[in-house]
């Protein structure tokens, strides 16, 4: 029998095929065989700090390798994601991003990645909603009603810390502003942890934080917490109000924690990181943590989890254009 070239390269590529699955396969049962790297775009201490490194720990024990956190902050995230986008896709290296990704896009005129062409979306590990804090020996409101007035009287006179430009902190800052009719300094940081160590010290007024830095430190009486984010009252913070409760109806803000993978990770790698993601987030051990951070674990993976994040990326945008928010 004489096959055509066409047939021969066919079958070629088939075989080809066949190999590529044998091996990534055999991939996935052998991973992991070294130490994995979690890299953190933002400061030790901040936010995405809370859950990366609680559940680094917990995939350490279940997986038996080191998971390492790797922080690398700068320019609101967007340093850390250009250095995970360009790392091996090999199972070694995953990307700790949150949703100040999703504004990005739309706050810098070029970024050399994508967040949703130079990752692959995995896990939505928690998602935490943001809370109005003031430092109560700068800002004399103890209520909304209360700051908003004193906003109003004194525009430009008070500032609010970030964890950088283009981050939710920003942002959540912006839509506050426009809802509001208000005029507040925007006082960007290299992060989360960095904003909360001079918010503490006094040397700003006020950051709309997200619950997993804020919680500690309202219930340890340190700030005042003048309203939250989210549809319900917190469990970490149950005295404090909705801000829908306190006469801002549709101010709700929050910000999430995921991992994605670098694009060309093998499906049978993220498949079994997945499932160790699931196990370590169902542990009572991380539940116990994400609840005194006032998080929530939302059971949203792959596909459906890269929804959410398509729909961030046009929300924000939106936010962007109205609010006029430019890189400080």
């Amino acid at each position: 029998m004489v096959f055509s070239p066409k047939t021969r390269i066919a079958g070629v590529l088939v075989g080809l095929l066949a190999v590529l699955g044998i091996s990534s396969t055999a991939m996935a049962q052998e991973w992991p065989v070294k130490t994995i790297t979690f890299l953190n775009p933002f400061p030790a201490g901040g936010g995405t700090d809370a859950f990366a490194r609680p559940i680094a720990a917990q995939l350490t024990e279940q997986l038996g390798k080191q998971v390492i956190i790797d922080n690398r902050g700068g320019a609101g995230g967007t340093v850390g994601a250009s250095v995970a986008a360009k790392a091996a896709p090999d199972g070694y290296t995953w990307f700790i991003g949150a949703s100040h990704h999703t504004i990005a896009p739309s706050m810098y005129k070029t970024l050399d990645y994508d967040i949703q062409k130079s990752f692959i979306p995995v896990a939505l590990l928690a998602s935490v909603p943001q809370v109005l804090v003031v430092n109560p020996g700068r800002v004399s409101a103890r209520n909304l009603k209360d700051f908003i007035a004193l906003m109003k009287k004194n525009p430009g006179k008070y500032n609010f810390a970030s964890a950088g430009s283009g981050t939710v902190h920003h942002l959540a800052g912006e839509l506050f502003k426009i809802q509001t009719g208000t005029f507040i300094v925007h006082i960007p940081y290299r992060g989360a942890g960095p904003a909360m160590s001079d918010l503490l010290a006094g040397q700003v007024d006020l950051e709309f934080d997200g619950l997993g830095t804020s919680a500690p430190q309202i219930n340890a009486g340190k700030l005042v917490a003048i309203a939250v984010a989210a549809d319900k009252r917190n469990p970490a913070i149950p005295n404090v109000p909705t801000f829908a409760e306190a006469g801002l109806p549709d101010y709700k803000v929050s910000t999430w924690y995921a991992m994605f993978a670098p694009a060309g990770t093998p499906k049978p790698i993220i498949d079994k990181m997945t499932a160790e993601v699931q196990k370590a987030l169902n542990t009572p051990k991380l539940k116990a943590i994400w609840t005194s951070n006032g998080a929530e674990t939302p059971n949203l993976y792959g596909p459906a989890f890269g929804q959410l994040v398509a729909a961030d990326v046009n929300r924000w945008a939106e936010v962007v254009k109205k609010s006029g928010a430019k890189l400080d």
